[in-house]
Protein backbone atom coordinates (compact mmCIF):
# COMPACT_ATOMS: atom_id res chain seq x y z
CA UNK A 1 0.00 0.00 0.00
CA UNK A 2 1.28 3.61 -0.79
CA UNK A 3 2.21 5.67 1.58
CA UNK A 4 0.58 8.68 2.09
CA UNK A 5 1.88 11.98 1.65
CA UNK A 6 3.87 14.16 4.11
CA UNK A 7 1.44 17.34 3.82
CA UNK A 8 -2.03 16.51 4.53
CA UNK A 9 -5.08 19.15 4.90
CA UNK A 10 -5.91 18.98 8.73
CA UNK A 11 -8.98 21.15 7.75
CA UNK A 12 -11.08 18.09 6.64
CA UNK A 13 -9.81 16.22 9.96
CA UNK A 14 -13.21 15.48 11.92
CA UNK A 15 -13.70 15.11 16.02
CA UNK A 16 -15.73 13.00 18.05
CA UNK A 17 -15.82 13.95 21.95
CA UNK A 18 -17.07 10.17 22.39
CA UNK A 19 -14.45 8.74 20.61
CA UNK A 20 -11.86 10.67 23.38
CA UNK A 21 -13.49 9.07 25.90
CA UNK A 22 -13.60 5.71 25.04
CA UNK A 23 -10.28 5.01 23.11
CA UNK A 24 -8.15 4.47 26.34
CA UNK A 25 -10.31 1.68 27.58
CA UNK A 26 -10.66 0.33 24.31
CA UNK A 27 -6.73 0.33 23.62
CA UNK A 28 -6.29 -1.57 27.37
CA UNK A 29 -8.62 -4.81 25.81
CA UNK A 30 -6.84 -4.48 22.11
CA UNK A 31 -3.53 -4.70 24.15
CA UNK A 32 -4.84 -8.16 25.71
CA UNK A 33 -6.16 -9.17 22.67
CA UNK A 34 -4.31 -8.35 19.50
CA UNK A 35 -1.65 -10.41 17.84
CA UNK A 36 2.30 -9.07 17.64
CA UNK A 37 2.36 -8.81 14.00
CA UNK A 38 0.48 -8.76 10.84
CA UNK A 39 -2.00 -6.71 9.22
CA UNK A 40 -4.96 -5.08 11.34
CA UNK A 41 -7.89 -4.64 8.96
CA UNK A 42 -10.35 -1.67 10.61
CA UNK A 43 -13.67 -1.59 8.92
CA UNK A 44 -15.81 1.55 9.51
CA UNK A 45 -13.29 3.69 10.24
CA UNK A 46 -15.38 6.88 9.41
CA UNK A 47 -13.46 10.06 11.31
CA UNK A 48 -9.98 8.07 11.52
CA UNK A 49 -9.59 9.08 14.98
CA UNK A 50 -9.85 5.75 16.45
CA UNK A 51 -6.99 4.32 13.79
CA UNK A 52 -4.30 7.44 14.76
CA UNK A 53 -4.98 6.85 18.15
CA UNK A 54 -4.54 2.84 18.48
CA UNK A 55 -1.98 2.73 15.70
CA UNK A 56 0.97 3.81 17.86
CA UNK A 57 0.89 1.62 20.42
CA UNK A 58 1.58 -1.42 18.10
CA UNK A 59 4.75 -0.61 16.39
CA UNK A 60 4.98 -4.40 15.07
CA UNK A 61 1.54 -4.48 13.71
CA UNK A 62 0.23 -2.23 10.37
CA UNK A 63 -2.82 -0.93 10.78
CA UNK A 64 -5.27 -0.17 7.22
CA UNK A 65 -8.10 1.99 7.73
CA UNK A 66 -11.20 1.05 5.47
CA UNK A 67 -14.74 2.61 5.02
CA UNK A 68 -17.91 2.43 2.62
CA UNK A 69 -17.84 5.66 2.51
CA UNK A 70 -14.96 7.44 0.17
CA UNK A 71 -16.10 11.25 1.79
CA UNK A 72 -14.46 10.21 5.21
CA UNK A 73 -11.14 9.35 3.54
CA UNK A 74 -9.58 12.79 3.63
CA UNK A 75 -10.32 12.73 7.75
CA UNK A 76 -8.60 9.42 8.04
CA UNK A 77 -5.82 10.77 6.16
CA UNK A 78 -5.59 13.76 7.92
CA UNK A 79 -5.29 11.88 11.56
CA UNK A 80 -3.16 9.57 10.18
CA UNK A 81 -0.76 12.14 9.01
CA UNK A 82 0.76 12.16 12.65
CA UNK A 83 1.00 8.68 12.99
CA UNK A 84 4.95 8.64 10.96
CA UNK A 85 3.34 6.04 8.66
CA UNK A 86 1.63 3.70 11.31
CA UNK A 87 -1.65 3.92 9.75
CA UNK A 88 -1.64 3.21 5.87
CA UNK A 89 -4.38 5.33 3.41
CA UNK A 90 -7.58 4.26 3.31
CA UNK A 91 -9.31 1.51 1.19
CA UNK A 92 -12.61 1.71 -0.02
CA UNK A 93 -14.52 -1.59 1.43
CA UNK A 94 -18.41 -2.42 1.43
CA UNK A 95 -18.83 -5.35 4.33
CA UNK A 96 -21.17 -7.00 1.64
CA UNK A 97 -18.85 -7.26 -1.48
CA UNK A 98 -16.77 -10.38 -2.53
CA UNK A 99 -13.87 -10.49 -2.49
CA UNK A 100 -12.36 -7.74 -0.04
CA UNK A 101 -9.33 -5.32 -1.12
CA UNK A 102 -7.81 -6.67 1.49
CA UNK A 103 -7.34 -10.69 0.59
CA UNK A 104 -5.53 -11.28 4.61
CA UNK A 105 -5.43 -9.92 8.29
CA UNK A 106 -4.23 -11.17 11.47
CA UNK A 107 -6.98 -9.05 13.63
CA UNK A 108 -9.79 -7.37 11.69
CA UNK A 109 -11.65 -4.35 14.39
CA UNK A 110 -15.11 -3.14 13.79
CA UNK A 111 -16.35 -0.56 16.48
CA UNK A 112 -19.75 1.14 16.70
CA UNK A 113 -20.83 -0.34 12.86
CA UNK A 114 -23.33 -3.18 13.85
CA UNK A 115 -25.84 -1.37 14.59
CA UNK A 116 -25.97 1.71 12.07
CA UNK A 117 -25.87 -0.58 9.40
CA UNK A 118 -28.65 -2.87 7.87
CA UNK A 119 -28.29 -6.89 8.98
CA UNK A 120 -27.11 -7.80 5.63
CA UNK A 121 -23.41 -5.98 6.98
CA UNK A 122 -22.91 -7.64 9.66
CA UNK A 123 -23.32 -10.69 7.68
CA UNK A 124 -20.36 -9.31 5.13
CA UNK A 125 -18.47 -8.44 7.80
CA UNK A 126 -18.80 -12.07 9.61
CA UNK A 127 -18.48 -13.46 6.61
CA UNK A 128 -15.36 -11.87 5.55
CA UNK A 129 -13.50 -11.96 8.53
CA UNK A 130 -14.17 -16.15 8.39
CA UNK A 131 -12.54 -16.31 5.05
CA UNK A 132 -9.30 -13.29 5.79
CA UNK A 133 -8.52 -14.14 8.69
CA UNK A 134 -5.80 -17.05 9.45
CA UNK A 135 -6.29 -19.46 12.07
CA UNK A 136 -6.28 -18.07 15.60
CA UNK A 137 -7.05 -14.20 13.90
CA UNK A 138 -8.88 -12.13 15.92
CA UNK A 139 -11.87 -10.19 15.16
CA UNK A 140 -13.18 -7.47 17.72
CA UNK A 141 -16.41 -5.87 17.81
CA UNK A 142 -17.22 -2.98 19.97
CA UNK A 143 -20.81 -1.35 20.95
CA UNK A 144 -24.00 -2.19 22.27
CA UNK A 145 -25.43 -5.43 21.99
CA UNK A 146 -29.18 -7.15 23.89
CA UNK A 147 -28.05 -10.11 25.98
CA UNK A 148 -30.35 -12.94 26.85
CA UNK A 149 -31.29 -12.73 30.41
CA UNK A 150 -30.05 -9.57 30.97
CA UNK A 151 -31.92 -6.38 31.02
CA UNK A 152 -31.63 -3.71 28.20
CA UNK A 153 -30.44 -0.34 30.24
CA UNK A 154 -33.12 2.24 29.75
CA UNK A 155 -30.58 4.27 27.43
CA UNK A 156 -29.58 1.90 25.11
CA UNK A 157 -33.35 0.51 24.84
CA UNK A 158 -33.80 4.94 24.09
CA UNK A 159 -31.13 4.46 21.45
CA UNK A 160 -32.53 1.50 20.17
CA UNK A 161 -36.08 2.87 19.27
CA UNK A 162 -34.31 6.42 18.06
CA UNK A 163 -32.24 4.19 15.77
CA UNK A 164 -34.88 2.33 13.91
CA UNK A 165 -36.77 5.96 13.67
CA UNK A 166 -33.95 6.88 11.46
CA UNK A 167 -33.79 3.59 9.54
CA UNK A 168 -36.22 0.67 10.36
CA UNK A 169 -33.14 -1.60 9.20
CA UNK A 170 -30.67 -0.25 12.20
CA UNK A 171 -31.19 -1.45 15.68
CA UNK A 172 -29.13 -2.80 18.65
CA UNK A 173 -28.66 -6.46 17.76
CA UNK A 174 -28.92 -9.93 19.65
CA UNK A 175 -25.16 -10.69 20.44
CA UNK A 176 -26.51 -14.31 20.27
CA UNK A 177 -27.54 -13.94 16.60
CA UNK A 178 -24.01 -12.26 16.11
CA UNK A 179 -22.82 -15.44 17.56
CA UNK A 180 -24.43 -18.01 15.88
CA UNK A 181 -23.53 -16.17 12.60
CA UNK A 182 -19.89 -16.04 13.93
CA UNK A 183 -19.88 -19.85 14.49
CA UNK A 184 -21.30 -20.34 10.58
CA UNK A 185 -18.35 -18.97 9.80
CA UNK A 186 -15.34 -20.98 11.68
CA UNK A 187 -15.17 -17.81 14.53
CA UNK A 188 -15.68 -18.77 18.16
CA UNK A 189 -16.69 -16.03 20.67
CA UNK A 190 -13.53 -16.44 23.06
CA UNK A 191 -14.54 -13.45 25.77
CA UNK A 192 -16.81 -10.47 26.22
CA UNK A 193 -15.91 -7.51 28.09
CA UNK A 194 -18.07 -4.74 29.93
CA UNK A 195 -17.33 -1.30 28.59
CA UNK A 196 -18.68 1.76 30.03
CA UNK A 197 -21.98 2.99 28.60
CA UNK A 198 -23.63 -0.04 28.69
CA UNK A 199 -21.24 -1.53 25.43
CA UNK A 200 -19.44 -4.81 25.11
CA UNK A 201 -16.09 -5.68 23.65
CA UNK A 202 -16.45 -8.75 21.86
CA UNK A 203 -13.40 -10.84 20.96
CA UNK A 204 -13.93 -14.06 18.41
CA UNK A 205 -11.17 -16.00 17.58
CA UNK A 206 -10.70 -17.79 13.93
CA UNK A 207 -10.83 -21.89 14.72
CA UNK A 208 -8.05 -23.77 12.90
Amino acid sequence: MRARPKSVDTASRRHSPSTQRNRDIILSVLKDVLPDTGTVLEIASGAGEHAAYFAPHFPTLTWQPTDIDRDNFGSILSWASDTGGAVLDPVHLDTQGNPWPVEAAAAIMCMNMIHISPWASTEGLIQGAGRILGAGGVLFLYGPYKQDGVALAPSNGSFDEWLKNQNPKWGIRELGHVEILATANGLKLDHIVDMPANNLSLIFRKEA
